[in-house]
C-alpha cells in the first residue's frame, strides 16, 4: 500500500493507493517546511490526516511539497510523517517534481506550477535539468494566487479600479482596507490569504480591469520563467495548479501570443503520480 501527497502552500491532497489503483482521496491543508515547524506539521497530520485513514498503513509514502527543495527541509515532512507511520519507507520531493512525474511521466517537457505559489522546470523524463527560481510571493511567484491578489489588492487600495468594482471586492469579502494590511503585513500565510482574494478576478473577469489582471500576471509568468528554458525541440509546455486550471483560456491566449503550445493543464498531478508510482513498482 501506497500513500501519495500532493501539497501547495493552502492545501494537501493525499491518497491512498493499492495494487495500482487510487482507493482514497482526501484533503488536508498545506503543509509548507518553509513556513510551518515541524511540531506544526504533526499537528496537522494527527489532527486532519489520521482521523481520515484510520488503520491504513502504507509501506511507502511519496511526499511531494511546496517548500520541499532542500533536505534540511524535507526532514522537518519526514519526521512528521514517520512519527505516524513508523513502518514505512518516506520519500520527500518538491512539487516541482509532482508536477513533472504527474503530468510529463518519463517523457521530457517543461512543466509548469500555477496555484496559490508559482513554479516551472525543463524535465528530461528523468530529472529536473533547468530550473527558474520562483523567489515567493513578494520576490516572484509571478502568475500565482498569491501574485493576482496581491495586484488585485493594490490596484483597489491605489484607486486603480472604478469605484463601482472597488466596493463590490470590499462588500464581497466583508473587509476594510485596514483589515487586509492587518492579513497582509502582520497575520500568518498572508500568500494563502492573497491568494484568497484572487477568486473575486474569476468571478469579475467580464471586467476589463480584471481581464488584465490575469493577462499581465500571465505574461510575467512566461518572460520571466517559461520563455528562459530551451525550446529548440519544440517541447510542449504543461500545467498543473487551480490557477491554471480555472484561467486556462487566458493562459493558452497568452502561450500562444508566445508562440508556444500547451499540451495539458490539470488541476492537480495527483492521477499522473498514482500511474508514474504503479508503474514503477511493475517494473
Amino acid at each position: 500500500m501506497i500513500l501519495i501527497a500532493d501539497s501547495g502552500s493552502t492545501k494537501t491532497d493525499w491518497c491512498v493507493v493499492r495494487d495500482g489503483k487510487m482507493v482514497k482521496k482526501l484533503h488536508t491543508s498545506g503543509l509548507n517546511p518553509f513556513y510551518q515547524s515541524e511540531e506544526e506539521i504533526s499537528d496537522v497530520i494527527e489532527k486532519e490526516l489520521t482521523p481520515q485513514i484510520e488503520g491504513v498503513a502504507p509501506e511507502r509514502i511519496f511526499f511531494y511539497g511546496a517548500g520541499c527543495a532542500f533536505p534540511e527541509k524535507n526532514r522537518a515532512i519526514e519526521n512528521a510523517l514517520l512519527h505516524f507511520f513508523q513502518n514505512a519507507q518516506c520519500e520527500v520531493n518538491s512539487d516541482l517534481l509532482a508536477a513533472c512525474r504527474g503530468l510529463l511521466g518519463r517523457s521530457p517537457g517543461v512543466a509548469c506550477i500555477l496555484g496559490t505559489g508559482s513554479n516551472s522546470c525543463y524535465y528530461d523524463g528523468e530529472e529536473i535539468v533547468s530550473h527558474i527560481s520562483p523567489l515567493g510571493f513578494i520576490l516572484g511567484d509571478e502568475g500565482s494566487g498569491a501574485a493576482l491578489g496581491k495586484r488585485l489588492v493594490a490596484d483597489c487600495l491605489k484607486n486603480q479600479l472604478p469605484d463601482e468594482l472597488k466596493d463590490k471586492f470590499l462588500s464581497h469579502f466583508k473587509t476594510t482596507p485596514g483589515e487586509i494590511l492587518d492579513h497582509v503585513y502582520r497575520l500568518p500565510f498572508p500568500n494563502r490569504y492573497l491568494a484568497s482574494l484572487s477568486t473575486f478576478l474569476g468571478q469579475h473577469i467580464d471586467e476589463p480591469e480584471c481581464y488584465d489582471i490575469v493577462h499581465d500576471a500571465f505574461v510575467d509568468f512566461f518572460e520571466r520563467n517559461v520563455l528562459q528554458y530551451d525550446f529548440s525541440d519544440e517541447l510542449p509546455v504543461n500545467f498543473t495548479g487551480s490557477v491554471a486550471f480555472f484561467y486556462q483560456e487566458i493562459l493558452e491566449r497568452v502561450a500562444a501570443e508566445y508562440g508556444l503550445w500547451i499540451e495539458k493543464i490539470e488541476r492537480t498531478p495527483l492521477e499522473g503520480l498514482v500511474l508514474y508510482h504503479a508503474s514503477e513498482q511493475k517494473n
